[in-house]
């Protein structure tokens, strides 16, 4: 039985989650992810289960530790987790279908005390190794509370039963057990070669729940990777010659 937390969702591009903790009760975070707490909050940091639950951790992205919260003073205590990147926290109950929910690897943020992370794999393994993020997805069950983040706009969507949706495999953040989750190779030699949109794309089939970002993480690090790879081999071209004529040879 998952403890039952109270919270609050704080802020907009950049959102954090504060969690009001009674006497005893607790939360699960990635290590790193806490932004504040109050007093009498007790930090106890392990791998969640042994190691081997520290390395499956590993694998979906996340740290081989994680870090229990407990509240031990009297009234409400506080505790705060902020999101890694620009974009929005998700609240998910998981008592609401049905104690489990599988969202994107690296997506878990925190969760309440009772609440298991665990791994879960693509049914294809050939398209997995190949497919991106859709590979290793993370497994969330109990019966309280999980938050998960993912970046830009959040697209809610449920799915109707025989209702498909294709999508690129890093758009998705997390949906309900009951969807039919596969990856598929993209359709024509052109498609896959120059569409731009990679190799495999992530096939959807209702009834259940979905979550979707406009923004994953590993495009905004291909811009911003390709951004200064473009900046560091212009240090010596035009821009910087204009500089030198302006400033001089004191630059």
């Amino acid at each position: 039985m998952a403890d039952i937390i109270d919270y609050s969702i704080i802020g907009d591009d950049m959102q954090i989650v504060e969690i009001e903790l009674d006497p005893g009760e607790g939360v699960r975070a990635e290590a790193g992810a806490m932004m504040y707490m109050e007093n009498d909050i007790v930090m106890q940091t392990n791998t969640g289960g042994g190691m081997f639950k520290g390395f499956k951790r590993m694998l979906t992205g996340e740290t081989f530790f994680i870090t229990t919260f407990l509240y031990n003073g009297s009234g409400k205590g506080c505790v705060a987790f902020g999101a890694p990147y620009p974009g929005k926290i998700i609240d998910i109950d998981l008592a609401k279908f049905d104690g489990s929910f599988l969202c994107q690897k690296d997506a878990f943020l925190c969760a309440a005390i009772g609440v298991e992370i665990d791994i879960a794999f693509t049914k294809k393994l050939g398209a997995g190794f190949f497919g991106g993020e859709g590979f290793i997805l993370q497994k969330l069950t109990g019966d309280g509370m999980a938050f998960v983040h993912a970046g830009g706009t959040i697209i809610e969507r449920e799915l109707d039963a025989g209702e498909t949706l294709h999508l690129d495999t890093g758009c998705l953040v997390a949906f309900s057990t009951q969807i039919e989750y596969d990856i598929r190779l993209v359709k024509g030699f052109k498609n896959a070669l120059f569409g731009g949109e990679g190799l495999f794309l992530a096939h959807l089939k209702g009834p259940g729940k979905v979550y979707l970002q406009s923004l994953p993480f590993s495009r905004l690090a291909d811009r911003i990777f390709a951004a200064a790879k473009f900046q560091k081999k212009g240090e010596g071209g035009i821009g910087n010659a204009f500089l030198g004529g302006v400033l001089g040879d004191n630059r």
